[in-house]
């Protein structure tokens, strides 16, 4: 009898934890979308959207003319004061990228051509309405 309350509590915890996750998982949709219709705007060719390996997942890859482009998407609530969504793009996530380019470029079996790395940086409103987008050529 005395651990029922504690399970409550515990569940009660979990419900909040699940619900932030929902909360992330949706701001990143909506900033994949906004950046997606913003880098055709801007004449990018779109030729694959959430490209997943065993390694990771490039959000998008487009040709920018004849360079073959690979777009990493950072979404942020603007309520957040965390700075700019693409400040969250570290060494790390950089070495990520690079790998997962190369991964991408064998398997596709592309070669000979110019390669960047481009970065989207939206920031979004309490209701999810773009508030900020910015592309960042030749992030790193």
């Amino acid at each position: 009898m005395a651990l029922l309350p504690f399970i409550g509590i515990h569940l009660t915890g979990m419900g909040g934890i699940q619900k932030q996750v929902i909360d992330r998982k949706q701001v990143g949709r909506v900033g994949e979308r906004e950046a997606r219709a913003y880098l055709v705007k801007e004449g990018y060719n779109i030729c694959d959207e959430n490209y997943t390996c065993n390694k990771g997942e490039i959000d998008f890859v487009a040709w920018d003319k004849e360079c073959l482009v690979f777009i990493e998407v950072r979404a942020l609530r603007s309520s957040l004061n965390f700075g700019k969504p693409f400040e969250s793009v570290n060494w790390e996530k950089q070495k990520k990228l690079i790998l997962l380019s190369q991964i991408y470029m064998h398997y596709k079996k592309i070669s000979d051509c110019s390669v960047r790395f481009d970065v989207v940086s939206v920031l979004l409103d309490e209701s999810l309405n773009l508030k900020e987008i910015e592309l960042i050529k030749n992030a790193f």
